[in-house]
């Protein structure tokens, strides 16, 4: 990963110093801004896309939730990791439902910062399409990058579902909640269980924030979402995943 193009969004002068020295001596290239508009002019016109933003969420001009809603809604999808002194287990849920694919609260260790960073990274390189292996060689992908579902397939290498009528692309943690879902097809899971195991939030919450992700999941999944088939709620419990589907 050395040498990918790191954006830093963060106005706290001191913190931005010792991330981009540490972060450059890892061996990334950094682009830095202190200001939310200014950040958000950079990431939708920068000629060469970021692997990644480290965005924090206080912001002056326009706060992280909102650049990362701007992102989303003009169909960038650079990974965003959230850094931000607002870590109650609102706030983290608030940051996936702007688009964020991992958060973490404010203070951190490095060695933290690092690790979610070369995670986030390595997932989407794993999602990325992979050349074909030579004879007697194996890659380390996921057999199971397509589900089939009806007339609509699920590509979780490209993170997109495409339907007869369109292509829409998924965050990480829309992909993670409907992988999650799909793999234990038929079985009960709890909104508390989709907080610890999808999205690692363990803090007392309203567990009702997942509703939002199911929402928008059935709007592409279900030919009615007012009447879902697929994503089946279970009154007080969770949802079930229910569909004949194969992976491809």
């Amino acid at each position: 990963m050395s040498g990918e193009l790191i954006a830093l969004v963060e106005d706290e002068a001191h913190l931005a110093e010792a991330l981009l020295f540490n972060l450059r001596a890892e061996g990334y290239r950094m682009h830095h801004e202190a200001d939310g508009e200014a950040a958000l002019e950079y990431l939708l016109n920068t000629p060469e896309a970021p692997a990644a933003v480290l965005l924090d969420v206080m912001l002056p001009g326009i706060e992280g939730f909102d650049i990362a809603r701007q992102l989303r809604a003009a169909n960038n999808y650079v990974p965003i990791l959230m850094l931000t002194a607002r870590g109650r287990p609102e706030d983290v849920l608030e940051g996936f439902e702007a688009g964020a694919d991992d958060y973490l609260p404010k203070p951190f260790e490095l060695s933290i910062l690092f690790a979610r960073l070369h995670s986030l990274l390595r997932r989407m390189q794993w999602q990325r399409a992979l050349p074909v292996s030579a004879p007697g060689e194996q890659t380390l992908t996921d057999d199971r990058n397509v589900f089939q579902l009806g007339d609509r397939s699920i590509h979780f290498d490209t993170l997109e579902i495409v339907t007869p009528e369109q292509t829409v692309h998924l965050t990480l943690m829309e992909a993670d909640l409907l992988h999650y879902l799909i793999d234990r097809v038929g079985k009960v899971v709890s909104r508390r269980e989709i907080l610890e195991e999808v999205w690692r939030v363990r803090e007392d919450t309203d567990t009702r924030a997942i509703d939002n992700f199911v929402v928008r999941l059935r709007r592409y999944l279900e030919v009615d979402p007012v009447r879902p088939a697929r994503l089946v709620t279970v009154r007080g419990v969770g949802y079930r995943f229910v569909g004949e589907g194969t992976w491809k």
